[in-house]
């Protein structure tokens, strides 16, 4: 899986606030809201690559680089270590026309400190330093006005080169890298995002899906249920169509990448989601071909249709939980390539997933607020949620908020299966594998404090609740490869809460430095901590 492909979403709402980054960074304390670069690196990616190396988080490399596994293996080891963002100036059998650039790791980790989230951050506007807590808020505050319609311009930067025509399209002749030995091609499509129209074109579905080279004008990308660019598919489909028309953008806005990954209803058109979370219109224009309009600074646009009828073997591909199996072989529709069009001297995106932690990670962890969300809708006592990134995004922690639990007169049992078979019947949970029930005496951003509940207040068995007939995600490597229905299964809720918290007060304290020690003692040995010779 790359990213979000199995898009994920909870609430059917299509309404969503429109606010502008000014103010939501403004709740934070931070000054930068009012640097006019920082809203538009949202919504321009060289902006944003200038701000990554303003930031001190971007490598040019300058040197020559193999796009045969080279460049993979290191926006791979980017990803393993936590490393600046790389930007590839000179990637080997770049063609006369300039294509193409390459940039990885967007959207994974730079370093171990407070800044470690400082790309996500970035994209949504944010300072640097923001917290998870504080980019998963920024992710919702978009969610109760009307989408803003894009800006349609008559042209754009992604228009100053074209080449267009089937028979002149070759993809092999493109710096296509082979990002892992295991794949089964070369993997042209990791980053960009997908654009789908719906017939009557009432609604344009972005969404990120991987797909491989198969000739030199065709793509084969998985399309599967449970995506909304199979529901797409099907409403042509059922008009008899063999063809729909479709657009691949790469290098679009940051904020609209991110929107293509994030849980957002079935119906909402990501170009106008985007205008409502970054407070202004996203420029577009219309593409070549079809009436799909395309961010107009996009980098590099692949236009062409999805056939309904001819399909070729796609993968096998090393996954974002880790694994190349090399029996992942399944046929897909393949993806015509008619026209390209593209900036000048343009960069092309790219994601190497794998263990943690990259793209796929951090955007599948953006699940966690929208169930958050859809919780606190329906009423539950939940005060949080997150998705840890040490889970690769498959486990959710739930903050149960006591005496809202305790007003309830409910029993862990009851409980227990009722939130459970409501979350794994929603699609914003398809990703999760296991929710954590936790009490509010636990940080749910801590993944300590989120271990130390589990192995101490979830009882093996008696405390675990399993829901065997929940749709469930293939790409998971027990569903496929571990025996059973790979279909469905898989899903669990550990309940890591005292009976006594569905009560009432809970009469246990947490041994520790900062519960069991009056305040005075406690800042006498941190005054002192350094002259008594700790570090």
């Amino acid at each position: 899986m790359q990213l979000l492909r199995c898009r994920t979403r909870c609430s059917d709402s299509t309404k969503f606030t429109v606010i502008t980054i000014a103010r939501t960074t403004a709740t934070m304390g931070d000054n930068s809201a009012a640097d006019p670069r920082l809203i538009e690196a949202q919504l321009d990616f060289r902006t944003f690559i200038d701000v990554l190396r303003d930031d001190g988080d971007l490598a040019d490399i300058e040197r020559k680089v193999d796009p045969h596994l080279e460049l993979g293996a290191i926006v791979r080891r980017v990803s393993e270590t936590n490393n600046k963002a790389p930007l590839f100036h000179n990637v080997k059998g770049t063609t006369k026309d300039g294509l193409w650039r390459a940039f990885g790791n967007a959207a994974s980790l730079s370093g171990h400190g407070p800044d470690k989230y400082g790309r996500v951050a970035r994209t949504f506007g944010l300072p640097r330093n923001a917290t998870w807590k504080e980019i998963c808020a920024r992710t919702q505050l978009a969610k109760s006005q009307s989408p803003l319609p894009p800006n349609i311009l008559a042209t754009g930067p992604c228009k100053e080169n074209k080449i267009l025509g089937a028979d002149n399209i070759d993809l092999h002749s493109l710096t296509v890298p082979k990002l892992h030995q295991e794949d089964g091609g070369k993997y042209i499509q990791t980053y960009g995002v997908h654009m789908l129209q719906t017939p009557d074109k009432s609604w344009t579905n972005w969404s990120i899906f991987r797909g491989m080279v198969h000739d030199r004008n065709h793509i084969v990308a998985q399309v599967n249920p449970r995506q909304h660019n199979y529901v797409v598919k099907e409403k042509w489909a059922a008009l008899g169509e063999t063809r729909v028309p479709w657009v691949l953008a790469f290098g679009i806005p940051p904020a609209a990448t991110l929107a293509a990954a994030m849980p957002i209803p079935e119906g909402v058109s990501e170009g106008e989601y985007v205008g409502a979370l970054v407070g202004r219109p996203l420029d577009v224009v219309k593409a070549e071909l079809s009436d799909i309009l395309v961010p107009a600074n996009s980098e590099i646009v692949f236009e062409g249709y999805m056939s309904l009828e001819d399909k070729a073997i796609e993968g096998p591909f090393g996954d974002y939980l880790g694994y190349g199996f090399e029996d992942d072989k399944r046929m897909q529709p393949l993806f015509c390539v008619e026209a390209i069009t593209y900036r000048n001297n343009p960069i092309f995106p790219v994601s190497v997933p794998g263990k943690i932690t990259d793209e796929s990670h951090t955007t599948s962890a953006l699940a966690a607020p929208e169930i958050l969300t859809f919780l606190k809708a329906k009423g539950y006592p939940i005060k949080d949620a997150n998705a840890p990134l040490e889970t690769m995004a498959t486990w959710c922690a739930l903050q149960v908020d006591g005496p809202a639990l305790w007003a309830r007169k409910t029993t862990p049992a009851e409980f227990c299966r009722e939130i459970g078979e409501l979350l794994y019947s929603q699609k914003c949970s398809m990703l999760v594998n296991r929710f954590i029930l936790i009490g509010d005496d636990v940080d749910v951003y801590d993944w300590q404090e989120l271990m130390w509940a589990f192995v101490t207040r979830c009882r093996p068995g008696r405390d675990e609740y399993h829901f065997d007939d929940k749709p469930a995600l293939p790409l998971t490597p027990y569903q496929s490869h571990g025996g059973g229905d790979p279909t469905k299964g898989g899903k669990s809720l550990s309940d890591c809460l005292f009976k006594m918290e569905y009560e009432g007060p809970p009469n246990f304290l947490k041994t520790d430095f900062e519960t069991s020690y009056p305040p005075g003692v406690k800042n006498k040995v941190v005054d002192t901590w350094s002259a008594m010779g700790f570090n």
